[in-house]
């Protein structure tokens, strides 16, 4: 799958055309048998992948249903690489817009950390707000719910579940930057469950707002937006990583773990500290790491839902992407190349003796 390749995550951090270049050199494809790294550029390939990129590193301009521009550019997957769209599509929306929205890839554990302290370093950005999406689905499913079975699909489980997005904006508070919580609503849920979300933001002391961009399109988005732009005009952002990339590798790990997964400590296998110290032997101690692991979780486990508390970070193995520019620590018991949904679309369609086709949405 192209969205788990280095290749996108470089597409997606490249500048221009010469960083492109640069990076796509940087890619370690091998190692001598004296642990030299072997790159991109030993093989003499770079001019022809460059030539395969030229018009990719272009922005995706795009007509939403409604008639809005927008560029769709950029395609890592934020639990397996960094997860946000291409640099050069967010500074050509710098240029032309008043407010410029970008989406990090799932949670606030993976895309956003990533963004904020992988995507801004390198792309200089400094962000002014941030936008934690909350559902009733998802915060009941995190406070235990089976949301096959309705009967658990309850109060219990809402209030249980607001442990997880507490994790997410306390998260993001530590980067120095306002928060607004979107409320997003669905034909399904009840009022009242939508009614004590606002309440418990309101507990909390963030900022919320209703979304109804699922039912009503642009329109459903107006009250968001418009808080947003308040907070925008009314609170200043002092945006900061939340590590110093002069720190060791494993102090960048263990700094993720804590503070934004919540864990209690790290253990590595005997590959994975090996692997890190021939990494800063080899100089890629000052890269920043992009953890790899599980989106269903703030935690390496999938199973474990709200916002798990002393558990063990397990770093299995570690990899180095030279050319994006970080070091991927990969955690738990993960794929690297994503696997099909449960029910592939594909399933679903067949083409008939007359030639028409059916199964497609």
């Amino acid at each position: 799958i192209t969205s788990a390749s280095e290749i996108s995550a470089i597409l997606a951090l490249a500048s221009d055309l010469d960083d492109l270049r640069e990076r796509l050199g940087n890619i370690i494809v091998a190692y001598t048998y004296d642990g030299t790294p072997v790159k991109a550029k030993d093989l003499k390939c770079i001019g022809a992948m460059m030539i395969c990129l030229k018009d990719a590193i272009n922005p995706n301009l795009v007509q939403t249903l409604e008639g809005q521009p927008v560029f769709i550019h950029g395609f890592p997957f934020a639990n397996i690489t960094h997860g946000a769209n291409s640099v050069i599509a967010t500074r050509s929306a710098l240029k032309l817009g008043d407010y410029v929205v970008t989406e990090a890839g799932f949670a606030a554990d993976l895309g956003a950390e990533k963004f904020m302290d992988i995507v801004c370093r390198q792309a200089g950005f400094s962000p002014d707000a941030v936008v934690i999406v909350a559902s009733v689905r998802a915060l009941m499913m995190h406070g235990g719910a089976d949301l096959k079975d309705e009967s658990t699909m309850n109060m219990d489980s809402l209030n249980k579940g607001f442990s997880n997005l507490d994790k997410h904006i306390e998260n993001m508070q530590q980067y120095g930057v306002p928060i607004v919580v979107a409320i997003n609503r669905f034909p399904t849920d009840k009022q009242e469950y939508l009614d004590r979300i606002a309440e418990h933001c309101k507990e909390k002391g963030a900022e919320y707002a209703p979304s109804d961009v699922f039912m009503s399109g642009g329109e459903g988005g107006v009250k968001l937006a418009e808080k947003v732009v308040e907070t925008l005009e009314t609170k200043k952002a002092s945006y900061k990583p939340l590590y110093d990339l002069n720190i060791p590798l494993k102090e960048k790990i263990e700094t993720i773990a804590k503070k934004i997964y919540g864990a209690d400590r790290v253990e590595y296998s005997a590959k994975a500290n090996k692997t890190l110290k021939q990494l800063e032997d080899l100089g890629y101690g000052g890269l920043p790491v992009c953890i790899a692991k599980t989106q269903a979780s703030i935690s390496d486990d999938p199973k474990k839902k709200g916002a798990p508390i002393g558990w063990t970070l397990t770093v299995r193995e570690v990899n180095i992407s030279g050319g994006a520019g970080f070091v991927v620590p990969v955690c738990g018991e993960m794929t690297l190349m994503p696997g099909l949904a449960k029910v592939p679309a594909a399933v679903n369609m067949d083409i008939d003796k007359n030639g028409r086709i059916t199964g497609l949405k």
